[in-house]
C-alpha cells in the first residue's frame, strides 16, 4: 500500500504524507520515503503535509531521523494542529515548519487602498485583506506584522493583521477592521467636513513623529532618500546634482518614527478611534521625508494628470491640494506663511528627487506621458534648488 509518494522539481524531491503518521505505520513510512529518494535523487527534499492531520511521538522521530541524515529539511502546508504539535516538540526551532493558509477570493470587492507593494480589499463590514503584489510574499508579510507590532508596543493606533491566507496565488494580510472607513472615503463621500480630516490626520501623524524607535528595528530613510537622489546623477546638471545630494547628505540622523507613505487611504475611522494600516513603509528619519511623501500624494503625482488624484485618493485634484495646504499649516501648527512655503520648497525637492526617478525607473522616457512627468519633476527641480540651503525646519 503506497503511503507516500514524490514528485521531483527543479531539483527538489516533495514527498506527500498521509493523513496520519503514527506507531502503526510509521515504519513502513519511513521505508516508502526511503525508496522514493532513491528512485528520485534530488539537491533538496520538502515534506507536504497538506493530507496530514495527526502524527504521534513515532512520526516525529522518522522526520528527526530524516532531517538529520538530509541536514536541511522543511514542511509546508502544515495545518493550525499539526503546527502546534511540531511547534510544541522543538521542531519549528530545527528546520523550517510552514503552515497551511486558507484561501479566500477578492472578487468583486472593494479595493479601499493601493500603494507599491498590494492592494486592500473589504470583504465584508468587519474584514479587510491587504493582497500583496509579489506572489512570493511572505517574508514581507512577516516583515510588516513585525513593524506594526513594534509601532503598536510604542503606543501608535495600529490595525494588526491576525491572519494570513492565500489569495489566488499570491498571499494576503488579513486584519479585523469593524465599519472603519479610510479617511478618503469619508471626504469622498461627505461624511465629515475636511477640516476635521485634516486635523485627526496631523493628530495622528504628530504622534507617529513623537515616538522614538530603536533604529535596528526599522529602515533609515536618509539613506533611501540618498538613493533616490543618487540616481539622478545623469539626469541633472551637476551643480545641481551636487546639491541636491549635499542637501540630502547633510540632513541629521533622526531616530522618530515615520510612517512613509502616509496619505488619506491609510488612515481608517473605527468608532471614533483612527488606525493607521499599510505598515511595511515604516521607517525613522527627520519629518522632512514623511512631508515629501504626503507632497506626492495630494500634489506631485497628479499633477501633470489630474485625474490621477481621483483615481488613486477617490477626490478631486483641487480637494487634494486643498487638503495637503490645510494639513501643512496644521502640522506647522500656525507658521507664518513664509515658513509655510519655505517648508513645502523643502518637501517638493524631495518630492519630485522620489517621483523623477521613480518615472524613469518604469519607463517614463519611452512615453509622452512618462517624459511629460520627468521633465515637470527636473524643471521644479531646477528652480528649487539654487533657491534651498536646508531641507531642516
Amino acid at each position: 500500500m503506497e503511503l507516500v509518494y514524490g514528485n521531483v522539481n527543479k531539483g527538489i524531491l516533495t514527498l506527500h504524507l498521509p493523513e496520519r503518521v503514527e506507531t502503526t505505520n510509521a515504519p513502513e513510512i519511513e521505508k516508502q520515503i526511503a525508496q522514493v529518494r532513491a528512485e528520485n535523487p534530488a539537491e533538496k527534499v520538502i515534506l507536504d503535509c497538506s493530507k496530514l492531520n495527526y502524527i504521534s511521538s513515532s512520526g516525529l522521530r522518522v522526520i528527526l531521523r530524516l532531517r538529520k541524515d538530509l541536514g536541511d529539511l522543511e514542511a509546508v502546508n502544515v495545518s493550525p494542529d499539526v503546527y502546534e504539535i511540531f511547534d510544541m516538540t522543538g521542531f519549528t526551532e530545527m528546520m523550517t515548519i510552514r503552515k497551511a493558509y486558507r484561501s479566500i477570493s477578492v472578487d468583486g470587492c472593494e479595493v479601499i487602498g493601493a500603494g507599491a507593494n498590494g492592494k486592500v480589499y473589504r470583504i465584508n463590514e468587519d474584514t479587510i485583506v491587504k493582497v500583496y503584489l509579489n506572489p512570493d510574499s511572505l517574508p514581507e508579510i512577516h516583515r510588516e506584522r513585525e513593524l506594526a507590532r513594534t509601532a503598536f508596543v510604542l503606543g501608535i493606533p495600529t490595525a494588526i493583521p491576525y491572519d494570513v491566507v492565500r489569495v489566488g496565488d499570491g498571499y494576503g494580510s488579513v486584519f479585523e477592521l469593524l465599519n472603519a472607513k479610510s479617511f478618503a472615503q469619508l471626504l469622498a463621500k461627505g461624511e465629515k467636513p475636511i477640516d476635521e480630516i485634516a486635523k485627526m490626520s496631523i493628530d495622528l501623524l504628530k504622534l507617529i513623529h513623537s515616538t522614538v524607535v530603536k533604529p535596528e528595528t526599522m529602515p533609515d530613510m536618509k539613506k533611501v532618500a540618498l538613493n533616490w537622489a543618487s540616481f539622478l546623477k545623469d539626469y541633472l546638471p551637476e551643480e545641481y546634482y551636487t546639491k541636491l545630494y549635499s542637501l540630502v547628505e547633510a540632513v541629521p540622523e533622526d531616530h522618530h518614527m515615520l510612517h512613509g507613505d502616509y496619505h488619506l487611504k491609510n488612515v481608517m475611522l473605527q468608532n471614533g478611534e483612527t488606525l493607521l494600516i499599510d505598515m511595511d513603509t515604516l521607517c525613522y528619519g527627520h519629518p522632512i521625508f514623511e512631508l515629501a511623501s504626503m507632497y506626492n500624494a495630494y500634489c506631485g503625482y497628479s499633477e501633470t494628470d489630474n485625474s490621477i488624484s481621483q483615481s488613486f485618493l477617490g477626490i478631486p485634484h483641487e480637494t487634494a491640494v486643498e487638503f495637503w495646504n490645510k494639513s501643512l499649516r496644521l502640522y506647522l501648527d500656525g507658521a507664518d506663511e513664509e515658513t509655510v512655503k519655505s517648508v513645502e520648497e523643502k518637501a517638493m525637492i524631495i518630492g519630485y528627487t522620489r517621483m523623477m526617478r521613480r518615472s524613469i525607473r518604469r519607463n517614463g522616457l519611452n512615453t509622452e506621458a512618462g517624459r511629460i512627468e520627468i521633465q515637470n519633476c527636473k524643471d521644479h527641480l531646477l528652480e528649487l534648488l539654487p533657491k534651498v540651503d536646508t531641507l531642516l525646519f
